[in-house]
């Protein structure tokens, strides 16, 4: 092939698509927590996994993640998937447990009336949430482009045992019950929509509210909401890599 042929075939060929990732969720998919959020209500933040992933590998970004969204506010977002989104990520189904009125109740109760409620938000985890999530879950298998990865990341356990801490241990251990059981259903109902899942709790441990280098924040009074979400290192060291290391076997499964 001469050098104008050559020239003429490359000028004929398409372009490969770039990246395109829809982030759908709830405060720790907007990345309330992590610093610079927005001053709206989503709170969205530049140092949230989407939007790390997206600058990590070109890609441009619909960040539909607001804090606050339950299952069926997420099913609102749906709407934002694009024909040309190649990547849907998840994270969702804390809010519908009651995730801050638990983490109110453990903060400002004793240790009794802490896993009351953490035993109420399980049985809901257990018998509710799997049919939100699997009502939502069917609305983005329909949405998306059949050549769009889906990934559903997970919950790490707040808390770390390594060191004194102003939550109580028995406190420490009802949250991350109730954690166990979020991962647990959230896993299993991605599984059965054909999504991948990525378990972010083993990256987390170690890193939990009251560790020494701790990946969550842990009670902040100014401003109060970013209690108990993920700082920029946990965006950083612990949802990215798992949302990496998910969408790499989702593209050669």
């Amino acid at each position: 092939m001469n050098m104008l042929a050559f020239a003429l075939l490359m000028a004929l060929t398409p372009a490969p698509a770039a990246p395109e990732l829809v982030a759908l969720g709830d405060s720790y998919a907007a990345g309330l927590g992590a610093g610079a959020e927005s001053s709206d209500d989503c709170r969205r933040s530049p140092n949230a996994y989407p939007a790390l992933w997206a600058q990590r590998h070109h890609a441009s970004l619909v960040h539909a993640a607001c804090a606050g969204a339950t299952t069926a506010e997420v099913s609102g977002q749906v709407e934002r998937i694009t024909p040309g989104a190649t990547l849907v990520t998840i994270t969702v189904g804390g809010n519908d447990a009651g995730f801050t009125d638990v983490m109110t109740t453990c903060t400002l109760g004793d240790d009794d009336e802490c896993v009351s409620r953490v035993d109420e938000a399980e049985r809901f985890v257990r018998d509710e949430l799997p049919g939100r999530l699997d009502a939502l879950y069917g609305l983005v298998a329909a949405r998306r482009a059949a050549s769009a990865e889906v990934v559903v990341l997970g919950y790490p356990r707040l808390f770390s045992h390594e060191t004194w801490c102003l939550m109580s241990g028995v406190k420490r251990e009802a949250v991350n019950r109730a954690a166990d059981a979020v991962a647990e259903v959230t896993g299993d109902r991605a599984e059965a929509a054909g999504f991948e899942y990525a378990d972010v709790r083993a990256a987390f441990d170690g890193h939990g509210v009251c560790a020494d280098e701790p990946w969550l924040n842990g009670l902040v009074l100014v401003p109060v909401d970013r209690s108990y979400h993920p700082n920029r290192a946990g965006q950083e060291s612990g949802y990215l890599p798992a949302l990496t290391e998910a969408a790499t076997r989702a593209s050669t499964t």
